[in-house]
C-alpha cells in the first residue's frame, strides 16, 4: 500500500501544481484587491463635451473604478482624502514617447539578453509624478510589452501604455518596408504580435506608405507618423483616407519654404478635409533649439537629477544638436519654433484635434515632465487652458479608442485622476501643483511622490560613475 501511495505521489503533485498554475493563469491582473477612497469637497475639473465643472463634490473610488460622484451613501470605511479648495481632473496623456526599457547594446548572438537592465519602478515614476497616466509609445519593442504587464499585474505603479510599431523605409534594421508588398506584410505582422498602431516614418516611399496606411485599416489599426520625404513639394497626396494623425508640427514645417502665414493656413485645410490629428511636440524643438545654444539647456532642468545616468551621460556627451552648432543652425531652429506656433493657431482656426504629445527620450526632452511644458507652449501658441487641457485627456482617449474608459471624470470611468492645488484653467501652469494622483485606483499622495523622486535621484547620482555613454557596448 505505501509502494502504491508512492508511486501515484508525483501524479497528485504534478495535479495540485496544475491546480495552482492555473489559478494563476485565469486570475484577472486587472482585479485588484478593494481599496476604497472618498475624495471629498473637491472641485471636479470632468472634461466632458460640456466642460461641466462640479463644485464641491465627493467622488467615492473603489477598485479601480470611480463608483459615484455625489452619491447618497459614501462607503464609512473609505480612506478619505481632502479635497476641499482642489481641483480633480483626468489623468494626462502624453501620445508621443520613446520609453527606456531593458536593451542590448553590444554585438549579440543566440541566447544573448540585454547588456542595459532598467528598473520599471524607477523609469515609470516620472510619469506619475506629474499625473501622466497614459501614454503612446511610438517606437514599441517586445520589451515595452513586457513593461506594460509588470504594470497591469501591479508589479509596477505606472501609466497606461499603447504601443505603436515603427515602419520605416530604406534601413537595414527594425521592421523595414520598401514594397506594397512588404508594408502590407509587415503590418499584418504587427497586427498578430499585439500591436495597436503603426507609425509610419521619413524614408518610406509613396506607394509603400499608401499601402500601409490601407492594410492597417483593414486590420483595425490607426496610423500616426511622419510624413515621409518622398512626399515633398506634394504634400496633397498624403492625405490617404486613415493616415489618422500626424506626430509632429515639424513635419509640416519640412513641407514649408517661406514659414508663412499662408503655409499654415493651407497645412490646416488640408489636414482638416482628410480629418487628420495633429501631436504638434512643441517642446521638442524648443528643447533642441535651447541645446544647439548650450548644453545647460539640459543640466538645468531640475528634473535632470531624475534621468537614468547613462541617458544623462548620452545628452551631454553624445549630443547632435549641439555637436557642430553655429548661429545659422540656431536661427533655423527659432524660425522652425516660430512657425510651429503659427500652425497651431491656424490648426485651431480650421478645426483640427490636437492632443498633446513630446517626443519625450529625445535628448532633453525628460518624461512626465516635459508634458507641463507641452501643455505652457500650446497655451502660448494660442490655446485656451481649458483646449490645452483637453489635448492631454479628453481627446488622446478618443484617439487611442478607450474614451470609455478614461479620459474625462464620470462615474464608471477608471480612476486614473490627478488632485491640483489650483484651477488649471486659470492658468495651464497649475498643472504642476499637484496633491496628488490616482494610477488605476491607487493613491499615491505628494509626499509619497516626493519621497520616491529623493530616492530616484540619490540612486542616479550614486552610479552616475558606472555609466558613460561611450562604454555602452561594454556593460
Amino acid at each position: 500500500m505505501q509502494r502504491s501511495y508512492l508511486a501515484v505521489l508525483p501524479v497528485i503533485l504534478l495535479i495540485l501544481q496544475s491546480c495552482q498554475s492555473s489559478k494563476k493563469i485565469t486570475a484577472d491582473p486587472a482585479v485588484q484587491p478593494e481599496k476604497t477612497y472618498l475624495v471629498k469637497n473637491v472641485n471636479i475639473i470632468t472634461m466632458n463635451d460640456a466642460g461641466t465643472v462640479i463644485e464641491n463634490a465627493h467622488v467615492l473610488i473603489a477598485g479601480n473604478r470611480i463608483q459615484s460622484i455625489n452619491g447618497s451613501s459614501p462607503d464609512k470605511d473609505a480612506v478619505v482624502i481632502d479635497g476641499k479648495g482642489k481641483w480633480l481632473i483626468p489623468g494626462l496623456a502624453d501620445m508621443h514617447v520613446h520609453n527606456l526599457a531593458d536593451v542590448n547594446l553590444a554585438d549579440s548572438y543566440p541566447t544573448k539578453g540585454a547588456t542595459l537592465f532598467t528598473d520599471t519602478q524607477d523609469f515609470m515614476l516620472l510619469y506619475i509624478a506629474n499625473g501622466v497616466t497614459t501614454v503612446l509609445e511610438l517606437s514599441g519593442r517586445v520589451e515595452h510589452f513586457a513593461q506594460r504587464n509588470e504594470i497591469v499585474k501591479h508589479k509596477v505603479i505606472g501609466p497606461r501604455i499603447a504601443l505603436a510599431m515603427l515602419i520605416e523605409g530604406e534601413g537595414t534594421s527594425g521592421n523595414i518596408a520598401n514594397t506594397p508588398e512588404q508594408g502590407r506584410q509587415t503590418v499584418r505582422l504587427a497586427k498578430a504580435q499585439g500591436y495597436e498602431f503603426i507609425k509610419v516614418y521619413s524614408r518610406l516611399n509613396v506607394e509603400t506608405f499608401k499601402a500601409i496606411v490601407d492594410e492597417a485599416f483593414r486590420q483595425g489599426l490607426k496610423v500616426v507618423g511622419h510624413i515621409p520625404n518622398a512626399f515633398k513639394g506634394k504634400l496633397e497626396d498624403v492625405f490617404v483616407p486613415h493616415f489618422d494623425m500626424v506626430a509632429h508640427a515639424e513635419e509640416y514645417a519640412k513641407q514649408s519654404e517661406t514659414f508663412s502665414d499662408a503655409d499654415a493656413e493651407r497645412f490646416a485645410r488640408l489636414a482638416r478635409s482628410s480629418g487628420t490629428w495633429l501631436t504638434p511636440t512643441l517642446v521638442t524643438m524648443e528643447r533642441i533649439a535651447g541645446q544647439a545654444r548650450s548644453l545647460d539647456e539640459v543640466t538645468n532642468q531640475t528634473a535632470f537629477r531624475y534621468v537614468h545616468p547613462l541617458m544623462q551621460s548620452k545628452w551631454l556627451t553624445s549630443n547632435n544638436y549641439h555637436k557642430g552648432s553655429d548661429p545659422e543652425r540656431i536661427a533655423y531652429f527659432e524660425k522652425l519654433i516660430a512657425f510651429h506656433g503659427k500652425l497651431v493657431r491656424a490648426f485651431k482656426e480650421a478645426g483640427v484635434p490636437m492632443v498633446a504629445g513630446t517626443d519625450a527620450g529625445t535628448s532633453g526632452v525628460i518624461w512626465g515632465f516635459s508634458l507641463h511644458d507641452e501643455l505652457e507652449l500650446l497655451v502660448k501658441a494660442g490655446l485656451s487652458s481649458g483646449e490645452a487641457l483637453a489635448s492631454a485627456t479628453r481627446l488622446p482617449a478618443i484617439w487611442l479608442g478607450i474614451s470609455d474608459k478614461t479620459g474625462t471624470v464620470e462615474t464608471g470611468k477608471l480612476a486614473d485622476l490627478v488632485l491640483l492645488d489650483a484651477n488649471p484653467l486659470d492658468n495651464i501652469s497649475n498643472v504642476r501643483k499637484i496633491a496628488g494622483v490616482f494610477a488605476n485606483g491607487e493613491w499615491i499622495d505628494r509626499k509619497r511622490i516626493h519621497e520616491m523622486l529623493a530616492r530616484l535621484a540619490e540612486k542616479n547620482k550614486a552610479n552616475q560613475n558606472k555609466f558613460e555613454w561611450k562604454n555602452r557596448a561594454a556593460y
